[in-house]
């Protein structure tokens, strides 16, 4: 390690290419021989030293601001309205004997009293060096902040096992000028995982840490970026959002257009707060109007009109009912200018409703059991707020997925004219889907650490009951059938059984009748695929009319008390664990469900149940109950039907055993048809209302997209 501290002025010069703000203040840049000299003595040192780590410290007056090109990633407080939980993603505060904490004075500033300590080895604000490591091609990272007062600022980093490593520190006496710090480390040891963050401590003076921001030493390349959102009935959701984008400046700098593809009814531009955000947009915001055609027909507008926007390179999706941390988008524009090839760029999801817990890390699509899970190694629903990221070990290896959630993900231009357009699968799975076809054709998804929004967690749904359960099971038939290399018919047909069999026991015939309609318009095939953007939707929830268990009512209110105490049933509360006690219970609840009702349960239920108990092994032990939402908004009043049950387990193996029989030639159907489905020139005419017998027809209303689009399949 070396130490260097420089007293002389830095060299300072003028970038025409910024705004004008920033082209009126001097920015600092290392010259060409300052770079050179830097990698040489990088390599001298790791050449001589058994330490795998290179890093240097230099010290000198205040400069200017460094140009936005050279931001990977700043370091950022909490907002003045944001709730106290969110405040352990930003700052790491140890408790001290006198409970001092620090001052966030605004965005970018946080003043420490004396006798304080602060870690910045947080979520928000630590590097994720590993990532950069792996996939960029920076090669080394500066951290640069100016300090006011008296203190200690020292550099660490992690390895991929979370052991920490010091690397640099600097003890500064009470001064009244600020002083620049420039800490640099070499990213050649973090292939595996690790991040990088720095500490400040105080004792008898109080210490300002200002404008701090990991950065390198040649800019970036500029690449402007569109954000499309989809919107459905949410405007005060969505403006929230765009509020978010408005709100930074140095946001707005990179941003070229944003795009609201408005689907509902209650139009974003009728909230009140609309034309503020508007205003501060500019003419970067675009609103379209188009129908309802799903998550997927929302987000491929979007697409398509920022490929048509001239220069545009990056294209950011975003949901609408999201609250954003604006520096993911920097973060992840500027990851997605330093890679070495094309990747997908996508954030991590944190919990709207617990705002200190990172719900989801990273996912993969396991095309061997058929489903979506956790990619391996990562941890799932972490709170920072009870376990920092200095004490959770496991968030720092380094992970791999296969998909981005499109609640946020980048896509270079590159990939979308290479992959093609999402196949019109109106909702559930086309993130997953596009992601493994580019995979495909070489394009990786990673999903960024210190890059996320807050969402509404899955866990906090019905969306494997309720009308979305078709689209759910339709459209993983698809993935699966195109992406898939193993023979997953067994795995398919097990995972149908056993959820067939909760779903009958948990009196969800609904659910169970969607999932006869998902197999059925999978096996005719991806000609009509088009035509359920708008007919699907419809025919599912007059498809679910007709069964009790898909009418909510707003509360257990509304209907009868239960017949049974809850002692009664406290016993079932406890699932079954042993083999022998799990068939017993599933016996008996067949059994059950194969003999009348008594008459009474269906006006009156015999218990109320919660959303977190409503299991099998208690719902197929009653004749009828009222189930509440996930979300806690209502409650369904469930009934047991013997002939439904007959009907709907009979009707179960006779479309699996189609399924069995069929997949072969309906998988290459799909195949042959993906050219079609993802083209620019059939989307066009679904959005101008051209689909004529399941398929786009002539006549689009619109001018062919005018992005540089390639044969999806040319490079191959």
């Amino acid at each position: 390690m070396t130490t260097q501290e420089t007293a002389g002025p830095p060299v300072r010069v003028t970038d025409q290419a910024l705004s004008d703000q920033a082209a009126s203040e001097p920015l600092e840049i290392p010259t060409a021989i300052e770079r050179a000299a830097r990698r040489e003595a990088a390599r001298n040192n790791a050449a001589d030293s058994k330490l795998s780590d290179v890093s240097s410290l230099q010290v000198g007056p205040a400069a200017g601001r460094v140009a936005p090109q050279r931001v990977l990633h700043r370091v950022v407080m909490p907002r003045a309205d944001d709730p106290p939980e969110v405040r352990p993603l930003y700052l790491d505060e140890p408790e001290t004997l006198h409970g001092r904490t620090a001052e966030v004075v605004n965005r970018s500033t946080v003043t420490l009293p004396p006798a304080c300590q602060l870690s910045f080895a947080t979520y928000f604000n630590a590097f994720p060096a590993s990532y950069w490591k792996r996939w960029t091609r920076v090669e080394e990272v500066a951290l640069r902040l100016t300090v006011r007062g008296a203190g200690r600022v020292d550099l660490y980093r992690s390895k991929s096992n979370g052991d920490v490593v010091h690397l640099e520190g600097k003890q500064l006496d009470a001064v009244t000028d600020p002083v620049q710090l420039e800490f640099r480390e070499s990213l050649a040891p973090f292939e595996d995982g690790g991040w990088v963050w720095f500490d400040v401590a105080t004792e008898r003076g109080s210490l300002t840490i200002t404008d701090a921001a990991w950065i390198v030493d040649e800019p970036l390349p500029a690449r402007p970026l569109a954000v499309a959102i989809t919107t459905f009935n949410r405007p005060a959701d969505c403006v929230t959002a765009l509020a978010a984008l408005a709100e930074d400046r140095a946001v707005l700098d990179v941003i070229a257009k944003v795009f609201v593809v408005d689907q509902g009814s209650v139009k974003v531009r009728g909230h009140q707060r609309f034309a503020d955000v508007a205003t501060q947009l500019g003419d970067r915001l675009v609103v379209v109007d188009q129908e309802n055609l799903g998550g997927s027909g929302g987000f491929t507008r979007g697409m398509l009109e920022a490929l048509r926007t001239d220069g545009v390179e990056h294209v950011m999706l975003m949901d609408d009912d999201v609250r954003l941390e604006p520096d993911s988008v920097l973060r992840a524009h500027a990851f997605a200018s330093a890679t070495s090839a094309p990747v997908i760029v996508g954030a991590q999801m944190l919990n709207l409703q617990v705002r200190s817990q990172l719900h989801a890390m990273g996912e993969i699509v396991d095309l061997r059991t058929s489903f979506w899970r956790p990619a391996p190694g990562s941890v799932y629903q972490h709170d920072f707020a009870k376990l920092s990221l200095r004490e959770q070990k496991l968030l720092h290896a380094r992970i791999h997925s296969t998909y981005n959630g499109w609640w946020m993900c980048l896509f270079p231009r590159e990939v979308l004219e290479r992959t093609g357009l999402p196949l019109p699968m109106f909702i559930k799975w086309d993130d997953a889907e596009y992601s493994l076809r580019a995979g495909e054709r070489g394009f990786p998804t990673v999903t960024l650490p210190g890059c996320a929004i807050w969402h509404m967690p899955w866990t906090d749904k019905d969306d494997a009951t309720d009308w979305t359960a078709y689209f759910h099971l339709r459209n993983r038939l698809i993935t699966l059938a195109l992406h898939s290399t193993y023979d997953v018919r067994r795995a398919i047909v097990q995972d149908g059984f056993r959820n067939t069999f909760k779903h009958l026991m948990a009196m969800e015939y609904s659910t169970v009748a969607l999932h006869h309609k998902s197999i059925e318009d999978f096996l005719d095939g991806p000609e009509r695929l088009f035509a359920s953007l708008r007919d699907a939707l419809p025919a599912v929830r007059k498809l679910r009319e007709g069964y009790d268990d898909a009418r909510t009512f707003s509360s257990a209110q509304q209907l009868p008390m239960p017949l049974f105490d809850p002692v009664r049933i406290e016993a079932l509360l406890d699932p079954p664990v042993h083999p022998v006690a799990i068939a017993k219970r599933a016996l008996s609840t067949v059994s059950r469900h194969l003999r009348a009702p008594q008459p009474q349960t269906r006006d009156r239920p015999q218990i109320n149940v919660s959303a977190r108990n409503a299991r099998w092994f208690l719902l197929g032990m009653v004749d009828s109950a009222t189930v509440s939402n996930a979300d806690g908004s209502g409650v369904t009043f469930r009934k047991r039907d013997p002939q439904q049950f007959r009907a709907l387990l009979a009707r179960t193996i006779t479309l699996y055993r189609r399924l069995v029989a069929e997949w072969d030639v309906t998988a290459s159907r799909y195949r042959a048809a993906v050219p079609t489905l993802t083209s620019v020139e059939s989307w066009e005419q679904v959005f101008a209302g051209h689909v004529e017998n399941g398929r786009p027809g002539p006549g689009s209303a619109h001018p062919p997209a005018t992005l540089h689009a390639r044969d999806p399949n040319a490079h191959e």
